[in-house]
């Protein structure tokens, strides 16, 4: 569902690393992911997981409805982004925003007369029109073929940002990460620490997580997908403490899966790896590995 939602074809790399709509990203961006829905909308994987596991659920239908935006045919990638508040007074507390930005086809008069029907204000926020509607959620076109959605204080930074500005591109720490996963079509870049102080996590379980800085998450979807998790501890010490975690998970697994062959030759795609801070696990499943879980399924579809 995430590389449902948020992948990056090569082609989409700019010499700075990353597609051109970064610029509207907040410099300070906990949270930065990318998917180009269309390559995986049409993927084979894609096609094979609907006919198997059909989606029921009517998610995508209700976005339609409110926006006049179809994720099937409208859109050609997405940008997701979680930015902390600017100012937490004014925004309404210390939680932190979304903010969406997506590349395609819109019909900005239809939609912006679908959300005033629903009871949204239009307002001009520096030569844009910013579409308001419940619950503080704002739509809006600074560019020709970008709309930009999420909470209406993170959208207008997003507009104050379309021409210059402190955007994320000057964020080495991120982009320097963006520029190290240009061979996928799904990614995500994210700051652990920040992410896991805002899902208000119980204390007991805080304590045990492992001190981890920023994480990466990298995959190519096509027939089959392949991909890499890592995460970047505070230091060798925390690092280990993961992979060991890590390393006891998939031995138990395996234990788990002795009598499910396709199971076992699944485990055996996945690959520990990283050195020194760093922590890495690897993934690849040619669609020849699918085609056996697959093939498991349909024999066994409890």
């Amino acid at each position: 569902m995430v590389a449902y939602y948020v992948g990056l074809p090569t082609s989409a790399t700019t010499q700075a690393g990353g597609p051109d709509e970064l610029q509207l990203v907040p410099r300070n961006a906990t949270l930065v992911a990318y998917a180009s829905v269309q390559d995986i909308m049409v993927s084979e994987l894609r096609q094979r997981l609907l006919g198997l596991l059909p989606l029921h659920g009517d998610g995508q239908q209700e976005f339609q409805d409110q926006t006049g935006i179809d994720i099937e045919t409208d859109i050609d990638s997405v940008i997701a982004v979680v930015v902390p508040p600017a100012d937490p007074a004014r925004d309404g507390g210390p939680r932190s925003s979304g903010l969406v930005l997506a590349r395609g086809r819109f019909d900005e008069e239809r939609i912006e007369a679908l959300m005033r029907e629903r009871g949204a204000a239009v307002e001009d926020y520096m030569g844009t029109r910013l579409i308001v509607g419940d619950n503080r959620f704002a739509v809006a076109f600074p560019k020709t073929g970008l709309a930009a959605l999420g909470s209406t204080p993170v959208v207008r930074q997003a507009i104050e940002l379309k021409d210059a500005g402190d955007s994320v591109l000057i964020n080495d720490d991120v982009m320097n990460l963006v520029r190290s996963m240009e061979s996928g079509n799904a990614w995500a870049v994210g700051r652990f620490d920040s992410l896991t102080a805002q899902a208000r996590l119980p204390q007991d379980l805080e304590v045990r997580l492992p001190s981890i800085t920023w994480f990466t998450a990298n995959a190519h979807i096509n027939g089959g997908i392949r991909g890499v998790l890592r995460a970047e501890a505070t230091d060798e010490e925390a690092a280990t403490s993961v992979r060991d975690v890590v390393r006891g998970f998939l031995a138990f697994a395996k234990l788990q899966t002795t009598s499910r062959p396709e199971l076992q030759t699944l485990l055996q795609a996945v690959e520990l790896g990283g050195t020194g801070t760093s922590v890495a696990l690897s993934f690849d499943l040619p669609s020849a590995l699918l085609d056996v879980l697959f093939q498991a399924r349909e024999q066994t579809p409890q």
